[in-house]
């Protein structure tokens, strides 16, 4: 319909006003929510996201549209939470203990967020314990890592032997993600999942889902 479409060309574009004031007109006409969020920012965000795997869009175009994307997404939030909307499910996410690093994994949220996830972000250099916390605190289903150092690598797997060690937290799958990664090494470690770029994170984490 054209009034989702303008609202996702204004992501693409990332134009945050026009996306604010889309948002709030669709709202005041009526339109609930989670039809806001599925027929004009989901499909904004998937177009930015397949853009910027076919190296169309660059990263701080991207960080642009997200923006447009969370300055919509801020007036349909309160409405989401008390409709208490069926978003496609929590993921946990966070740089591991000893690395600092958080651009990709920022851009990641955003795009996950972008896609339909609730994203419980724990920032940098967080310990396994915090991960097994957070995801029995918020009840996540997926928990994304992000790691750039090849020194903090290996305590990917270390988070995943604190999940899968506690019986709440056995069955979360875990992705992987960050540049000196490989889908070799995510197998080597147990992780359910390897991402190369934060499109391709949302994509691994709605196959995760289903």
């Amino acid at each position: 319909m054209a009034k989702y479409q303008e609202l996702a060309d204004a992501i693409i574009a990332g134009d945050n006003v026009k996306s604010k004031d889309i948002t709030q007109k669709l709202v005041d006409g009526g339109t609930s929510a989670i039809e806001i969020l599925n027929e004009g920012l989901v499909p904004g965000m998937d177009v930015v996201g397949a853009k910027f795997k076919a190296n169309e869009m660059y990263i701080p175009e991207v960080l642009i549209a997200a923006r447009a994307m969370h300055a919509a997404m801020d007036i349909i939030k309160p409405m989401l939470s008390e409709a208490g909307a069926e978003m496609k499910g929590i993921i946990v996410l966070g740089t591991v203990q000893g690395d600092l690093h958080d651009i990709g994994k920022n851009l990641v949220g955003m795009m996950l967020e972008g896609g339909g996830f609730t994203v419980v972000d724990v920032g940098v250099d967080v310990p396994s314990e915090k991960f097994v916390e957070e995801v029995k605190k918020s009840n996540a289903k997926i928990v994304g890592l992000s790691a750039l150092l090849t020194t903090t690598m290996p305590v990917m797997k270390d988070v995943i032997g604190a999940l899968k060690a506690d019986s709440a937290t056995k069955d979360v799958k875990v992705m992987v993600g960050g540049a000196p990664l490989t889908q070799e090494y995510a197998d080597s470690i147990g992780a359910s999942g390897y991402a190369p770029d934060a499109s391709s994170a949302v994509d691994l984490a709605k196959e995760l889902m289903a």
